[in-house]
């Protein structure tokens, strides 16, 4: 199968990349600097030149391959209304290059709009819709294109995908460690965040592309609940930092933007993914990694 892949140099995109190389695929990725280029091709993937605003580029590569992975998003924790544009552009641009094909269409997708004060399952649908909300809908804005001929289908990634070289949530947590002297957490620290290890996200998506059929939500999370003042309590011993709560009124003005999330539940089940597609993870978990050095 040939892949068009955005995100193809970012954290779970390259090793995505990895994984479907490894697995007799073709790859294209979209590349924003020759440097991305370079890389992809010394892998043994194809570049396309173009950035997530470049919509003519997503559509020339979607219009190219049997199958997408859109994986690229902003992440512009300052001005999240520019994050929510952009996504939605780009899934509305890459739908209808694959309307009436039929071709998947494996998109990245968020868990922390789903808390029901309880973990989610794939069965919750998105709650949101419209442009002006997370991730500007775009979840929704998919599966409408699947009685287009869409294969729409959403990978909806744990709140931390961990490993060695992970710059996402955990990163900023250690670097705020590092930096303040103590590794803290919100309140009592009983909320908790889901976890998968990478390689077992890049996994998940192969099998999305190879298997699930239209308007599946699949959870690519390997740990239910990991708790916040466990994960303080990872970093701290890893940096050799004491462990304090932080209060909620000073949670930002100490972590930064992560401190809107930090305090949250976002934690969800992933029974019915591994069921449906045999997919159990296998890499360490999110405590071991910390303790391992992945962070380092």
């Amino acid at each position: 199968m040939h892949v068009f892949l955005t995100g193809a140099g970012g954290w779970i995109g390259s090793h995505t990349v990895d994984e479907l190389l490894a697995n007799g695929h073709r790859v294209t990725g979209l590349a924003r600097t020759g440097a991305s280029a370079a890389a992809l091709q010394a892998k043994g993937a194809a570049a396309l030149p173009g950035d997530l605003d470049d919509l003519a580029a997503l559509q020339r590569g979607a219009s190219g391959a049997d199958a997408v992975v859109h994986l690229a998003n902003k992440h512009d924790w300052a001005n999240p209304a520019e994050s929510n544009r952009a996504e939605r552009a780009a899934v509305q641009a890459i739908a209808e290059a694959l309307t009436g094909t039929g071709r998947p269409f494996v998109f990245a997708s968020g868990l922390a709009s789903l808390a029901h004060g309880r973990p989610s399952n794939e069965n919750d649908p998105s709650p949101s819709h419209g442009p002006d909300s997370p991730r500007g809908g775009a979840e929704n804005l998919a599966f409408e294109h699947v009685a287009q001929g869409v294969r729409s289908v959403a990978a909806r990634f744990a709140p931390t995908v961990h490993g060695t070289g992970d710059h996402g949530f955990i990163s900023y947590l250690v670097a705020t460690a590092r930096r303040t002297g103590v590794s803290g957490y919100v309140g009592d620290g009983g909320t908790a965040w889901s976890a998968v290890h990478v390689h077992d996200a890049a996994r998940l998506v192969r099998l999305a592309l190879e298997q699930a059929p239209a308007g599946t939500r699949l959870h690519a999370v390997a740990e239910t609940s990991v708790l916040s003042r466990d994960i303080a309590a990872a970093i701290g011993r890893f940096l050799n930092v004491p462990v304090k709560p932080i209060e909620e009124s000073e949670a930002v003005a100490h972590f930064g933007f992560l401190g809107r999330f930090f305090g949250m539940d976002m934690t969800s089940t992933s029974d019915l993914t591994q069921a449906a597609f045999g997919w159990t993870p296998t890499g360490p978990t999110l405590l071991e990694d910390i303790a391992a050095g992945a962070y380092a």
